[in-house]
């Protein structure tokens, strides 16, 4: 404890590792079943953030057989400490190394993290390779959306939870607890663990490849099943939500209570992997929400609660509920905030409710240029819908809106680009003259990212446009997005290229993380941090190419994460796919008779749960 106390002296921030935060738990190690560490592959203050590794620290806490303790990548000035006095990483509850939990858990939320989690492994004196790991090391897990295709992971992890974690968590940690009491080998347990539903045990599943990098093959090995399906809670309302909630020391990103409204999303765009992995709907009841807000605000003083869903106006109660929360919470100058709002869903009053009278500046994310391009994607906004949501904000008072789009799209071209200028010098226009004599602080941003190809999405089998394409885009746009009120900002091309060689990865791409880890990537996600010319070299050293991983891929092709269902169909990708190409839209599914038989409700044996509005 002294080494570290004196290497927390040497640091930037030592409060990103010191624990102890309110309503921090700290047990007894010797008088657990199971021990794990939860690990988040950022600096503490986005680590913090995620709300799902919150709710699974306090689930299993609540349970007294298992104790569990967080870890937050370190800063590059704490790494520069550990290694230089040889101490390895530790949790922040009470400093005991990784390598003597029983468990460590990653989570997946980002593919340019995952450098930070082979660096975190090494720095815990964990060997990366599961390989060469022996039965006193420990079982390493992962868990969000990565899980949905964690191919270039697996040569690291021995296993993965699809889906959601609050219940299965427990499942797998009993079965762990059993294992190790009947001195079971991480074999034998591992078998043990293919039973509980959602778990994918990479070691149980073999790919062969053929010369030209195409998988020829992909099949289980006994008694693992052919297919992994998720795990999903069938009812929200009567779901796990904790007692407590923590209370950071250092400010994170988001330094606000949260809770999800609901999960999943019945919109169906088609580019959205969140929208078709979490499905189908379910609500939590609007009564559930106050209480669980009144005793976080309570015990912890945040002066925000955020309502967390993928739209979250959405929910079929919003204004019932906002009404409920602003009478509540008012009084006590806490704000309300939703951090997902579509165009389609705004209101004057809904925007002023949540942001408490303030007039901040608004996102809205029309995704796409033009009307066109706007089906082919299934975001279904017309023009006028975007300049007359522009018209109420500007009317209402706001001053500052920001447009989100993305380049790249499935059929795009020149003139879909044109539309985002056109766009956003129109609502620029409508802004300035609804505010006469203060147009001059009209301020209209327009920030551009790059379409990256999911898996489990109906774009799942599209191009990505090259690093080159990429940049002529962006030049377009920053030639013609000039001018006062505004804007222009966008996504490093390198980093979506990256990207997208990740999320589509498959197991060959294991040897290219390690070599890239190795060369001296970590921070992917940072462009500050990012270092393209060192994942080339690690690409180039393995013998793979780039444009093997962002090219198109025919139908009947094997794809890495076929063996992992998130419950769709894959005909129902492939006709939302062909029907992109032809700009047909797909009605939303909230109401029943324009169910688009996406197949997750009966793959699933699950039902939406809706309110009634």
């Amino acid at each position: 404890m002294a080494s570290y106390e004196k290497i927390l002296e040497r640091v930037e921030k030592p409060a990103r590792y010191i624990g102890g935060e309110l309503n921090a738990v700290t047990k007894p190690w010797t008088e657990v079943r199971l021990r794990v560490a939860l690990a988040f592959p950022d600096i503490y203050e986005i680590g913090f953030s995620h709300l799902g590794l919150r709710l699974l620290y306090q689930r299993i806490n609540d349970h007294p057989a298992y104790l569990a303790e967080r870890v937050y990548a370190p800063a590059k000035d704490m790494e520069e400490e550990l290694r230089k006095t040889g101490l390895p990483l530790f949790s922040l509850e009470t400093r005991h190394p990784l390598n003597q939990f029983d468990v460590v858990g990653f989570t997946l939320q980002y593919e340019l993290s995952y450098t930070n989690i082979l660096n975190m492994m090494n720095l815990a004196g964990i060997p990366l390779k599961r390989e060469e790991r022996g039965e006193a090391d420990p079982l390493i897990i992962g868990g969000g959306p990565g899980s949905f295709n964690p191919e270039p992971l697996t040569a690291f992890f021995d296993l993965f939870l699809l889906g959601e974690g609050e219940d299965a968590i427990l499942e797998i940690l009993a079965s762990m607890a059993k294992a190790k009491e009947n001195a079971l080998s991480k074999q034998e347990m591992k078998k043990e663990l293919l039973k509980i539903e959602g778990v994918y045990v990479p070691e149980f599943y073999t790919v062969e490849y053929e010369q030209e990098g195409k998988i020829a093959a992909l099949y289980p090995v006994p008694p693992a099943p052919p297919v992994v399906a998720k795990r999903i809670l069938p009812d929200l309302t009567t779901a796990y939500l904790p007692e407590k909630d923590l209370v950071p020391w250092v400010e994170p990103v988001h330094d606000r209570a949260m809770v999800e409204l609901f999960r999943g999303c019945t919109r169906g765009c088609r580019f959205c992997q969140a929208g078709m992995i979490y499905r189908p709907v379910r609500e939590r009841a609007p009564a559930v929400l106050k209480d669980y807000l009144e005793k976080i605000i309570a015990q912890t003083g945040y002066e925000e609660a955020s309502l967390t869903s993928l739209s979250s106006a959405d929910y079929s109660q919003i204004n019932e509920l906002l009404s409920a929360l602003t009478d509540c919470f008012s009084p006590q100058g806490v704000r309300l905030s939703l951090p997902s709002l579509r165009i389609d869903s705004f209101s004057p009053e809904l925007a002023a409710r949540f942001q408490g009278g303030r007039k901040v500046g608004l996102t809205f994310a029309p995704e796409a240029g033009t009307e066109r391009l706007r089906r082919v994607i299934n975001k279904n906004l017309t023009d006028a819908e975007i300049l007359t949501t522009a018209r109420e904000a500007f009317a209402a008072g706001w001053q500052r809106l920001k447009l989100y789009f993305m380049i790249g799209l499935p059929t795009e071209t020149d003139p879909d680009l044109e539309g985002i200028v056109t766009l956003a010098r129109q609502v620029l226009t409508i802004g300035r003259d609804l505010n006469g004599k203060k147009a001059g602080r009209v301020q209209v941003t327009v920030s551009v990212s790059t379409f990256v190809p999911k898996p489990h999405t109906p774009f799942q089998w599209r191009p990505q446009i090259s690093l080159a394409e990429t940049e002529r885009r962006q030049n377009f746009l920053r030639e013609r997005l000039v001018g006062r009120g505004l804007n222009f900002s966008w996504h490093d091309p390198r980093l979506s290229q990256m990207e997208g060689v990740l999320s589509r990865g498959d197991r060959r791409l294991g040897n290219a993380l390690a070599k890239a880890w190795e060369l001296g990537c970590s921070f992917d996600s940072w462009p500050d941090q990012f270092r393209w010319d060192l994942w080339q070299e690690a690409m180039a050293v393995t013998g793979l190419k780039m444009e093997e991983y962002t090219r198109a891929r025919a139908y009947d092709e094997i794809l890495p994460w076929d063996h992992l269902s998130a419950g769709l169909k894959k005909a129902y990708l492939q006709s939302e796919d062909q029907r992109a190409e032809q700009g047909q839209t797909t009605p939303d599914c909230r109401p029943r008779q324009n169910c688009s038989t996406c197949g997750v409700c009966a793959s699933l044996n699950i039902h939406p749960q809706l309110l009634r509005r």
